[in-house]
């Protein structure tokens, strides 16, 4: 009990410390020192007063909501005397295998830049400047040749890292139930089973009302659609995250996606939030940097090319610009198991104190990367408010799915629950696969590393992306992997290949998410 209160405080401690660095915390501050001219507010009971006039005038939920933003990411409470970088990850031969697949990054970034003798950065001339400047809204016209360049990794790279990780504790062990995992990822981590993800996402029952699910025999989809959209209006004019947060777990109204997104994460275009988005741009007209063509390369490969998000290109370039750019990001190292890599000024290689971040928000970006964007620009039309949504969906979710750690939510855990799925309800399936060299993970991976975005029809991506803002986790993604297997399973079972089992998923495009994640965890599995 002494230590649940310790963890306790401890944890209000740390949010305590990080809201007074926020602008939320001036505006409080701001407007408790105005309230004292109010005649309501009296001497002799001036806390409770000023209490009230929080509580009435709105600005007592903005607290809260900025408190359960930083609840949202904040990590598990660790004993006292741990040393910092057990928050970031506690597993020692996790962070390990993350600093040897960093070393990896950066000697393909810095052989990139002495192949073509680019420099990591420089200040633009003025008249490429003013150039840049006047197309910024259509960058997507601009074709710079980009045919040196590289994506510095694939996810099929990271890939054959997980595969290799291994537990040097577990490496000569006796744990039976862990030898009997035949999948690829060989690390022993505990992750749910049918009856937990039952019990976890129980909002996705076969019984509870759902956006996305076109026959329900108990109630009609039409009327379950309007009765929700009524609620959803009700919890915008709340203006409550934790409310708004427990809403998208049964899929959120086209209509009102946009605001309920904005506030679970507790984002509200501010005077200020567009000012810092501008200065980002500045800083993106001022300097080129390598990881610009990086972002330009990905682009064309992947969004450019897409039925879907081609009309996007020119919010792509900005917004994925900008975050190269935003040393605000460097922020979610702290729970995040990698770290950002660094750049020395020449000649003084070492020396910490000559020492930037390279990027600026310390993401190097890989092939796939703007795929994190691309389903946003569907919902914000207004460059600063898409900005900002991107950024706090990278940081509470995206970053987990190209680093590795042994968190529930990290791409590792992913991996390893879709493989436990599969091998544990559909043995038959798995084992065929196995059998012919079409290990599961090999087709998968890809999905679960981009949230399936570029894979699934957009409104359809979108439904689950409610679910993982609603249950705050990236479960869901192994879920829907696996439910994909179990869907193609007669398909798969005839397949003498993996190029054969590939083409039988290629395409998932016509798949309808609900269905398929309610069948699989909630009809035909026990």
């Amino acid at each position: 009990m002494l230590q649940e209160e310790s963890d306790l405080s401890l944890v209000i401690a740390q949010i305590v410390q990080k809201l007074k660095g926020s602008h939320l915390y001036a505006q409080l501050e701001r407007q408790a020192w105005a309230s004292l001219q109010r005649p309501e507010i009296k001497l002799e009971s001036l806390k409770e007063d000023i209490k009230e006039f929080f509580k009435t005038s709105g600005w007592e939920k903005k607290l809260q909501n900025a408190v359960y933003s930083e609840l949202s990411v904040f990590p598990l409470p660790s004993h006292p005397a741990a040393p910092p970088e057990h928050l970031k990850e506690p597993l020692v031969y996790m962070r390990k295998a993350q600093g040897s697949w960093e070393k990896r990054i950066l000697k393909s970034l810095n052989s990139m830049c002495t192949e073509l003798s680019i420099p990591l950065a420089r200040k633009r001339p003025v008249g490429e400047q003013k150039e840049l400047l006047n197309k910024w809204n259509e960058m997507g016209t601009d074709e710079p040749d980009l045919s040196l360049f590289r994506p510095v990794y694939a996810p099929k790279d990271f890939l054959e890292v997980l595969i290799n990780l291994r537990n040097p504790n577990y490496e000569n062990g006796d744990s039976l139930s862990f030898r009997t995992h035949l999948g690829l990822i060989q690390v022993p981590l505990k992750v749910k089973d049918i009856p937990e993800l039952k019990e976890f996402f129980v909002e996705l029952g076969l019984t509870t009302g759902q956006l996305g699910i076109d026959d329900s025999t108990q109630v009609p989809p039409e009327l379950f659609e309007n009765e929700h959209v009524r609620i959803g209006q009700k919890v915008l004019a709340e203006q409550d995250s934790a409310a708004a947060q427990q809403y998208v777990r049964q899929g959120s109204p086209t209509a009102l996606r946009a605001e309920l997104w904005a506030l679970i994460l507790n984002i509200s275009s501010q005077p200020e939030d567009i000012l810092y988005y501008e200065q980002l741009k500045t800083n993106v007209i001022q300097h080129d940097l390598l990881v610009d063509s990086l972002i330009y390369k990905d682009v064309k490969l992947t969004a450019s090319n897409d039925d879907y998000y081609f009309v996007f290109e020119d919010y792509l370039y900005q917004v994925l610009l900008c975050f190269s750019r935003d040393t605000s990001v460097l922020g979610h190292f702290a729970y995040n198991s990698a770290s950002p890599p660094k750049s020395y000024i020449r000649g003084k290689l070492g020396l910490e104190e000559y020492a930037v971040f390279y990027p600026p928000n310390g993401v190097i970006p890989f092939h796939g990367f703007s795929m994190y964007v691309a389903p946003l620009c569907f919902l914000y039309h207004e460059p600063s408010k898409l900005y900002q949504i991107f950024r706090e969906m990278y940081v509470r979710f995206f970053f987990r799915l190209h680093s590795i750690s042994s968190h529930p939510s990290g791409i590792v855990s992913l991996c390893l629950l879709f493989e436990t799925l599969l091998q544990t309800y559909l043995p038959q399936l798995f084992y065929h696969l196995r059998e012919i060299g079409a290990q599961p993970l090999r087709i998968s991976f890809k999905w679960m590393v981009r949230a399936f975005s570029g894979y699934l029809a957009t409104d359809q991506l979108l439904l689950l992306w409610d679910r993982i803002l609603g249950y705050n986790s990236l479960e869901i993604l192994a879920v829907l992997a696996a439910a994909v297997f179990a869907f193609r399973a007669v398909n798969l079972m005839e397949v003498t290949s993996l190029a054969a089992a590939e083409a039988v998923l290629a395409d998932l495009s016509t798949l309808k998410v609900m269905p398929l994640l309610q069948i699989f965890l909630f009809a035909t599995v026990t």
